[in-house]
């Protein structure tokens, strides 16, 4: 290719570190898709006649072909999909072939690709996050009365139920398709096909045809940004890393849940494995792996963001690299999600373990200080110092829960407690009392989780 300036052809190892075709041919469909709209332009706008037009868009249906087919060949001393299918296509249509890059440069072209492939993974990964909405929001209406412990600082701290738990997880997850969605959006503002090399180009291309063709809202207004910049691919995987921290949070509690030291859960066997030396074992090496892949989508952010971030305008082959940490970064997280879609569908869950679960800790202990507030106008810091002496007092009596401490135990500390405060205490009750909005009660979760499947199905 470069025969005109160079006598001499790369060494091996130049070449080596120089082609990109083992890992940018996945963007052949982009990159079809991107030359016959700048062909078909080319030919609206005169510089390229219809005829070498009509030979170029038949030599790259039939390049796709091939590609799909299996039967073309990539040559990594053409460096990059793109030149492979432009040799190629010089192969099948002869001069015409050699006109196709009129009027643009690799620089457009690869920018132009990436960003196709990123607004379509985009949308497919937004896609794949609603599937485990959807299981999430089943299970949460399956579960809208399972009591189960609330933490904080993994400590017991009030009860809730499992159905309210899961759908906090959903609402997680909207916020991370929307961020998603968005940068799939952010990634089809403007087409960088025909900002050339850097410059933008002599010919009289008409841009808006292009992106318009192409399904991006306009042209890039400018040549040096089109090329040089990668913030799209930033935001993605920005996205997708949030996303990850959601799904490696759920997938931690897959692990203790369904340890024998919790026992909350049970995992199919579809989503266990064993040990080589140990028979009994039943590890949850899915929910395990997404948390090291959510790891990996994290550092993949972090090296494309100092890939860029020391970069003078325009383009420098460090940018090579972006598709290489993209395409990990979404192969990763589809795995992910389909991997957390398949053990939550299937997961079996222990309400007798997370009741008792609980009822440790006194978990009820809020709700007499607020009975203490309600019925007998106590203030608050008050009611917590004399509930505070209640849990001292059943922890020196043993009585598993408060519940379970004598009426005269409580009137001990303050005389106007009665039966109707103590019949407060239980895990349900606590639980049921929880009904403001957005709060744990069955009846609200049930509310969320029909609103939510509504929500849901109006999408698809």
């Amino acid at each position: 290719m470069w025969g005109g300036r160079f006598a001499q052809r790369p060494s091996d190892i130049m070449q080596a570190i120089n082609a990109s075709i083992d890992v940018d041919k996945r963007l052949w469909r982009e990159d079809i898709r991107g030359s016959k709209a700048h062909a078909a332009m080319l030919a609206a706008q005169e510089i390229i006649t219809e005829a070498d037009n009509q030979k170029i868009q038949a030599g790259l249906d039939q390049i796709a072909a091939e590609i799909e087919a299996g039967t073309f060949i990539f040559d990594v001393g053409l460096e990059d999909i793109h030149l492979n299918i432009e040799a190629r296509l010089t192969e099948r249509v002869g001069e015409a072939g050699k006109r196709l890059h009129t009027g643009r440069s690799r620089n457009d072209q690869v920018a132009t690709d990436f960003k196709l492939w990123i607004m379509g993974a985009c949308d497919a990964a937004a896609d794949s996050v609603r599937d485990l909405q959807k299981v999430l929001v089943k299970r949460a209406s399956d579960h809208a009365d399972w009591v189960m412990p609330g933490f904080t600082h993994l400590q017991t701290a009030q009860p809730v139920t499992l159905g309210h738990h899961l759908l906090a997880y959903v609402e997680m997850l909207e916020r991370d398709m929307m961020r998603i969605s968005g940068a799939g959006g952010a990634a089809g503002d403007g087409c960088p096909l025909g900002a050339a090399a850097l410059a933008g180009t002599g010919f009289p291309i008409n841009r808006h045809a292009t992106a318009s063709a192409l399904g991006f809202l306009e042209p890039a207004a400018n040549s040096l940004d089109a090329v040089a910049s990668r913030d799209f691919a930033l935001q993605a995987l920005s996205a997708l890393s949030i996303s990850g921290v959601h799904l490696s949070r759920l997938a931690e509690e897959i692990v203790l849940w369904t340890s024998p030291q919790f026992a909350f859960a049970r995992l199919s066997d579809a989503w266990s494995t064993g040990s080589s030396i140990m028979p009994q074992k039943r590890n949850p090496d899915a929910a395990e792996l997404i948390r090291a892949k959510a790891a990996r989508i994290s550092a993949n952010l972090a090296a494309l963001t100092a890939i860029v971030q020391k970069l003078p305008l325009a383009y420098a082959k460090d940018l090579q690299d972006d598709k290489a940490l993209s395409f990990e970064a979404f192969d990763a997280f589809d795995l992910c999600v389909r991997a957390m879609s398949g053990m939550m569908e299937t997961i079996a869950f222990n309400r007798d373990a997370l009741r008792e679960a609980a009822s440790k800790g006194y978990s009820t202990a809020t709700d007499l200080a607020d009975w203490l507030v309600r019925e007998l106008a106590m203030p608050f810091r008050e009611a917590h110092h004399v509930t505070g002496a209640v849990v001292k007092r059943a922890e020196t009596l043993g009585a598993a829960t408060l519940a379970d401490l004598p009426l005269a135990e409580f009137q001990k500390i303050e005389p106007r407690i009665t039966e109707a405060a103590r019949a407060l205490l239980t895990v349900e009750q606590s639980a049921a009392s929880r009904d403001s909005y957005g709060g744990t009660a069955p009846v609200r979760v049930r509310e969320q989780a029909a609103l939510w499947a509504e929500r849901l199905a109006d999408d698809e």
